[in-house]
């Protein structure tokens, strides 16, 4: 992105981020001569520097300089980044598109060159965030073949990005994932000179390993744009990082790094990036969703607007016993998903099966499982397969199909399972359980449940653990049971069982029971030496077994 006349020490400190010194060059010699080029070199400098006033007015003031010497390529390059940075700073898609006509116009006229290539990947890129794959990957492709013809690896690079992204979305996952791997591999080579644009390969990998929840892979990709980061020191990077780090950590349970990532990513974004804040608020509250702290789930989903992530608000509301209202939200939410790019269509289709299967629309519940089918015989990865056999599952045993769910569940509980997914894994251990009941295995739902409570005590998912509570109380308070013997425990450290059954913590149980947090450690202590239980969550689930519980409420 170089200009072919520039002042080279303020390019040599962009090339090796340092952004300040750059920026400083750049404004000592604009204050002697104002060129385009220098203009060009302070525009990216206060990118870095998250500086959008200064960006925008540097690069603007280019592109005028620029057509004024009849440079017309050059103010088609500012204009192509121009239409970028309305994207990146304030989600301005009308005014992005508005900077690529402009620059099209500029060069149309001009033989191709690497610029007409930079104009086709910034066209598919805003083709993509708008919902056309066909045309993203058309685009693409364009802009690869002339990074190539003119030997810029970033551009090829990037096309090959923007290409694979493209295709994971319409689920071609193979034929995207082999673009994303030989552009990721280049964004790491020594070839690669632009800094955003190693960055940038990584990130279309990352999104699209999350599309396909390839949260494994994901990770991997998240290290190395955290080197970038530490290299570079880019809040926008460090924000995407953070927010994709906390994703991940989502799905392995690890819900406390993952408050601590998304609380970092919002504060990167706000003083970076404000139009990527969204996406960050969605996650944070499905992950206090999940958590069952439904009140701050909805505090975070109402600062997005009430229209906005309506397959989070459609779990919130079925989690909250309103299933009619949780179905319009995720049919609300399948038809804001663009149909031909069939893998944002998951998460609807999954709150679909969940809220129609709880409502008693079997129909409706069957056909949202057979385009999740249909999906994953494309896309084909463990996590999207154990999705479907959940939603298979739950789906067979709203319709009395008992035997058929409980194969379908155990498959999935061993899939999620393998992906590391605690929580999902969880959620269908207690399915399978109701599926065990009906079959008249009380036995094997206990076991089941009392599995799934240890887990969800575990993670701290509070309503999940409720769930699980009830289901092992009315199991058990429906059975000839004979009571776990508990004689040897003190009437105080029954208190304190029946507050680990229901979660609690030791600062928790403290406040309630108007004692000391050290005291409450030694009663634990005592616990799990008299039971013979090797952890709080084992405690936790002997006491419902016990029926503790009940006999706490009576």
């Amino acid at each position: 992105m170089r200009p072919a006349v520039a002042r080279p020490d303020g390019w040599r400190a962009l090339a090796e981020g340092r952004w300040e010194a750059a920026r400083d060059t750049f404004a000592t010699t604009l204050a002697r001569e104002e060129t385009p080029e220098s203009l060009e070199g302070l525009s990216w400098a206060a990118w870095w520097l998250d500086d959008a006033d200064t960006c925008f007015d540097a690069r603007e003031r280019a592109i005028r300089l620029y057509r004024k010497r009849g440079d017309a390529a050059s103010a088609a390059r500012m204009a192509t980044w121009l239409a970028a940075d309305h994207l990146d700073f304030h989600g301005a898609f009308a005014v992005a598109n508005g900077w690529l006509q402009r620059a099209h116009r500029l060069i149309a006229t001009l033989d191709t060159q690497p610029d007409h290539g930079w104009l086709a990947f910034h066209d598919g890129y805003v083709a993509l965030r708008q919902g056309d794959p066909a045309q993203a990957c058309e685009r693409a492709r364009h802009a690869s073949d002339i990074g190539r013809r003119f030997d810029v690896p970033d551009l090829e690079m990037l096309g090959l990005a923007l290409e694979g992204s493209a295709l994971v979305a319409c689920a071609k996952v193979e034929e995207g994932m082999r673009c994303l791997d030989e552009a990721t591999a280049r964004a790491l080579d020594a070839d690669a000179v632009i800094p955003i644009s190693r960055a940038w390969a990584c990130c279309f990998m990352v999104t699209a390993c999350e599309t396909v929840r390839d949260y494994g892979r994901a990770f991997e990709w998240c290290d190395r744009i955290a080197e970038f980061v530490e290299r570079y020191g880019s809040r926008y990077m460090l924000g995407f990082c953070r927010q994709h780090y906390a994703a991940v950590h989502m799905w392995r349970g690890r819900w406390h790094d993952a408050a601590a990532q998304f609380e970092a990513a919002l504060d990167a974004y706000t003083r970076s990036r404000p139009a990527y804040v969204a996406g960050v608020l969605a996650g944070f509250a499905e992950l206090r969703r999940r958590q069952g702290r439904f009140d701050e789930a909805e505090r975070l989903l109402d600062q997005l607007g009430s229209n906005s992530a309506p397959a989070c608000r459609s779990r919130l509301a079925l989690d909250r016993g309103d299933a009619r209202l949780a179905l319009e939200l995720a049919e609300r939410a399948l038809r804001q998903a663009p149909a031909v790019m069939v893998m944002t269509r998951v998460p609807a289709l999954e709150a679909i099966v969940a809220a129609a299967a709880a409502v008693g629309e079997r129909q409706r519940a069957s056909e949202a499982v057979a385009e999740l089918k249909q999906l994953t015989s494309l896309a084909g990865t463990r996590a999207l397969r154990a999705t479907v056999g959940f939603a298979d599952g739950v789906t067979a045993l709203a319709s009395d199909e008992s035997d058929r769910a409980r194969r379908l569940l155990e498959d999935a509980v061993d899939d999620f399972e393998q992906c590391s997914a605690p929580f999902e894994a969880a959620r269908a251990r207690l399915e399978l359980a109701e599926s065990l009941i009906s079959l008249g295995r009380s036995a094997d739902a206990v076991g089941e449940a009392t599995t799934a409570l240890e887990r969800l005590i575990q993670l701290g998912a509070q309503h999940e653990a409720g769930r699980a509570r009830e289901l092992l109380e009315r199991r058990l308070n429906g059975s000839n049971r004979t009571q776990p013997l508990v004689p040897e425990i003190t009437a105080r450290e029954r208190e304190v069982l029946c507050c680990l059954a229901e979660g609690l913590t030791n600062r928790q149980i403290a406040d309630r029971l108007v004692v000391s947090e050290h005291t409450i450690h030694r009663h634990v202590t005592s616990i799990l030496r008299k039971l013979d239980l090797p952890t709080r969550t084992a405690a936790a689930a002997h006491a419902v077994r016990a029926g503790l519980l009940d006999s706490s409420t009576t």
